[in-house]
């Protein structure tokens, strides 16, 4: 019964295009591509990265009155899936040669675990960016801009 529906999932993954942008990412797998096309769904119910990033519960919480501003953890709002597999993905990511330098000077600003979730945040915001186009050049419409 496994093999059956792992067959089923590497046969949906090779006939969508989305999957196939996706995996182009450093530590997005077919199983991690799937995860985030079927969380995120339709690209255009966002208007920017920074959105879906909010969305997924990446971004910090601010609290503040008046001029005391303190950003707090992560939101944790939105899809617990996307967030669990954007982390994943950010594990192996961390150590490709387009995020290493990212990660280990956050790292040591700030500690590995969050530098980890930058990572997983800057994943999330190239995806964007990826299916934004992807779905602006299948429309033939020029992508939007905030």
């Amino acid at each position: 019964m496994i093999d059956r529906i792992d067959a089923e999932l590497r046969q949906h993954a090779k006939a969508d295009p989305r999957v196939k942008a996706l995996q182009t990412l450093p530590g997005v797998g077919q199983f991690t591509a799937l995860m985030m096309v079927a969380e995120i769904g339709d690209i255009t119910r966002f208007p920017s990265a920074r959105k879906l990033a909010s969305w997924a519960g990446l971004t910090p919480t601010v609290r503040g009155s008046d001029l005391t501003v303190r950003h707090g953890h992560i939101s944790k709002q939105g899809s617990a899936w996307l967030r669990w597999v954007l982390n994943q993905a950010a594990q192996t990511a961390k150590r490709s040669p387009e995020f290493a330098a990212t990660y280990s000077s956050i790292a040591k600003r700030r500690g590995k675990k969050i530098a980890t979730i930058a990572i997983a945040r800057k994943l999330l915001t190239r995806a964007y960016h990826l299916l934004a186009e992807m779905q602006a050049t299948s429309t033939n419409e020029p992508p939007q801009r905030p």
